[in-house]
């Protein structure tokens, strides 16, 4: 998969990408990341990407111009298919189900917005989906776009050592996920429950499953909704 970010900060979407697991997977070829700056693109002799916005209001506007010339750089030397993603509150939530969807695609573009907001033309030029990481205001889209990176990263064949650990995990049932323990068998006071000990994994999956309707139940009702068992 390749991953293209459009963004003012190159620098802090690679440093945080390039740990862990997603460094693991950049390094082992399972993932391409590009962090392409939007700055480079500007035809202001001062290196200048924003502006007043007209109307009025407060804060600065990130100038179509730059962003456009950035996406296009990126799309002039892709193969296949591609995605454009704009990050801001004003999208859909991002969930496990579209990390999936993402994940099967062979190239995604990251627009980060910043300041106040993006001209909308060039929105409507180059934006296949507005996206969101839930009900609130961040700084810029880098965030979002290191979290987005991540979490459809685990969900490449290959990247995580073992590949059925992405679907025991959370929300992959649409539930959430059952507790898990570990060395020393008691600590303090508390010991893991006989039930993992009996080597019945029949007795052991049934055991799981109802711990995460129950842990769902009490922290995660709304899920339920949507649940099928």
């Amino acid at each position: 998969m390749n991953c293209y970010v459009m963004t003012l900060f190159p620098e802090m979407i690679m440093s945080g990408l390039n740990t862990s697991i997603t460094g693991r997977a950049i390094d082992n070829g399972l993932l391409n990341l590009e962090a392409v700056n939007i700055r480079d693109f500007t035809l202001d002799k001062h290196g200048k990407v924003d502006d007043y916005p007209y109307g009025g209001g407060a804060g600065m506007v990130m100038q179509a111009q730059p962003i456009f010339d950035c996406f296009q750089s990126i799309v002039d030397r892709i193969e296949g298919n591609y995605r454009c993603i704009y990050l801001t509150p004003q999208g859909k939530t991002f969930k496990q189900t579209l990390a999936k969807q993402y994940a099967s695609e062979e190239n995604l573009i990251f627009l980060c917005g910043h300041y106040e907001g993006v001209d909308e033309r060039v929105l409507e030029e180059i934006v296949d989906e507005f996206v969101s990481l839930g009900d609130f205001v961040l700084t810029g889209g880098e965030l979002p776009a290191m979290v987005m990176v991540d979490c459809i990263s685990r969900l490449i064949p290959g990247v995580l050592h073992n590949d059925d650990s992405a679907s025991t995990e959370s929300f992959e049932n649409g539930l959430l996920e059952y507790p898990q323990y570990s060395r020393p068998r008691e600590w303090r006071g508390k010991e893991v429950p006989e039930i993992l000990l009996s080597g019945d994994h029949a007795k052991v999956d049934a055991w799981r499953l109802q711990q995460s309707i129950e842990r769902t139940k009490r922290l995660r009702p709304d899920l339920l909704d949507d649940w099928e068992e």
